[in-house]
């Protein structure tokens, strides 16, 4: 499963917004340039955005996006889903009575990858984008990084990423 541009650059542009905003409109202008992503792109995407009542605009002089609800209310799993991005790992079409295989049956792994798609929604139900900003994520990747960051701020220097064994 692979999850878009659409869905990564949605959520990086709320996080953005949840960390820069506070209670000022954030420019798409300010955005792009932060996150290096194109104005364009990001136009679109706020667009859809807006209609999933997910941010507002403020126009004129200083206008920009704010959050429609708090940070900590708003979730992962629903600014992608604003932006038409499914969560799902099967070929299958969800609800559909016919399968991914060439009869139209399900697959022999069907299961598996729907129960993967479940997961995967509900971690990024579970998680908000005040946890993003706080980085309050679980997973082995944000402890190795915090543990190294906290050895780095004790020695009184910043030390490169540190990269999991394989």
């Amino acid at each position: 499963m692979r999850l878009s541009t659409k869905g990564r650059y949605a959520v990086m542009a709320l996080v953005d917004i949840a960390k820069h905003g506070r209670d000022e409109p954030i420019s798409l202008a300010e955005i792009a340039e932060r996150q290096v992503i194109s104005l364009s792109y990001l136009e679109q995407l706020f667009a859809k955005l807006r209609s999933a009542s997910l941010v507002k605009s403020v126009r004129g002089p200083g206008g920009g996006y704010l959050l429609m609800h708090g940070a900590d209310e708003t979730r992962i799993a629903d600014i992608i889903l604003a932006v038409d991005e499914p969560i799902r790992a099967t070929r299958c079409t969800p609800g559909a009575p016919m399968g991914c295989s060439g009869n139209k049956s399900r697959c022999l792994t069907h299961d598996l990858w729907e129960e993967l798609g479940n997961q995967i929604h509900l971690y990024l139900n579970s998680v908000s984008l005040a946890d993003v900003c706080a980085g309050r994520l679980l997973g082995s990747s944000g402890v190795l990084h915090r543990a190294e960051q906290d050895r780095g701020d004790a020695l009184g220097v910043t030390l490169p990423p540190v990269v999991a064994a394989q």
